[in-house]
């Protein structure tokens, strides 16, 4: 049985481990508002881009463009994948990479040899290497500090590699964020790009709150409920679109703009999926330390309590004899 001190000297050092724990989940807490702020301030005009996309295509449902045309055989793949610098985030960037190698084992499994990976995060990057896969990159910077213009050099050397036939298909794999208890991880066709399918196909965060536990976010929506009472109709767009000088000049254009904006999607959705895995993994370790010092408190004081009783007895003896 351990002694005294040494029961003092573990409670100090679980002690010491809660206040960093508890530090770092406050701060990701911090770091995810920041990151569902960002994607607030996308969000208008990535609906009006689609907004405007789809009333096109509604005109124009069979509109071709150079991305979404299939090439006639895949022989080059490209994999854009989103992960972290830093750890401690509990199961993220590990079910990144997971999903990674079952993409690339998919492929080869296909045939298809010739396997690019685009790594947005330190670790994914390591991997990586360490796997011998040949990579661009990497991209370390925007993965802490997103920003469009580093997307748009990453989707445009995409574009330009597709058009000229030197990639024939591209996917995302990184963290859909739903909420801040909910990330989904997801591997998403980038090109050739299925318009009808892709406009609109994530517009279901909740950016409200930073609450993790499900019965806390379930009480919150159905506050929300009760106290709004109805819906808030939103307002209409002018759809009566006069295209110059052509349709297809024009998907041309707003197309890739669309194509941009998802790498800066997606490289915001792992952002404060990020943030929320590693605001719920000290969460728990801070329950966890609490747990502990729980049990090494009682265990102290069961000790202590010996420990005096038996001190008694030697004396009571003592006096007897």
């Amino acid at each position: 049985m351990p002694s005294l001190k040494e029961i003092k000297t573990r409670i100090a050092s679980v002690n010491s481990t809660r206040k960093i724990t508890s530090a770092m989940k406050m701060v990701a807490s911090s770091k995810l508002h920041h990151a569902q702020t960002a994607i607030q301030n996308m969000l208008p005009y990535e609906n009006l881009l689609e907004h405007i996309l789809k009333s096109f295509l509604i005109s124009v449902p069979d509109a071709q463009t150079q991305f979404n045309m299939r090439h006639p055989s895949v022989r080059k793949v490209a994999l854009v994948v989103f992960a972290s610098n830093s750890s401690l985030c509990g199961g993220f960037n590990a079910n990144v990479i997971r999903m990674m190698q079952k993409a690339i084992d998919d492929y080869r499994s296909q045939g298809i040899n010739d396997i690019v990976v685009y790594p947005v995060g330190r670790r994914v990057a390591e991997k990586v290497k360490k796997l011998g896969i040949p990579f661009e990159g990497p991209f370390l910077e925007i993965a802490d500090k997103p920003n469009a213009d580093g997307c748009t050099k990453i989707a445009s050397k995409l574009i330009q590699q597709y058009v000229k036939g030197e990639i024939d298909k591209v996917e995302l794999i990184f963290h859909h964020f739903k909420s801040a208890g909910s990330q989904i991880l997801l591997r998403r066709d980038f090109l050739p790009i299925d318009l009808e399918h892709e406009l609109g196909a994530l517009n279901d965060r909740d950016l409200s709150s930073n609450v993790v536990t499900a019965k806390a976010q379930e009480y919150l929506r159905n506050k929300g409920q009760n106290v709004e009472g109805k819906e808030i109709a939103g307002h209409v767009i002018n759809d009566d679109f006069i295209v110059e000088p052509d349709l297809k000049t024009v998907l041309s254009t707003l197309v890739p703009k669309l194509l941009h904006l998802m790498v800066y999607t997606a490289l915001l959705d792992s952002n404060a999926s990020e943030h929320a895995a590693r605001m719920v993994a000290m969460q728990t370790a801070t329950d966890n330390a609490d747990e502990i010092l729980r049990d090494l408190n009682l265990q102290y004081n069961k000790s202590r309590q010996q420990a005096i009783t038996s001190e008694l007895l030697d004396i009571v003896g003592g006096q007897a004899r």
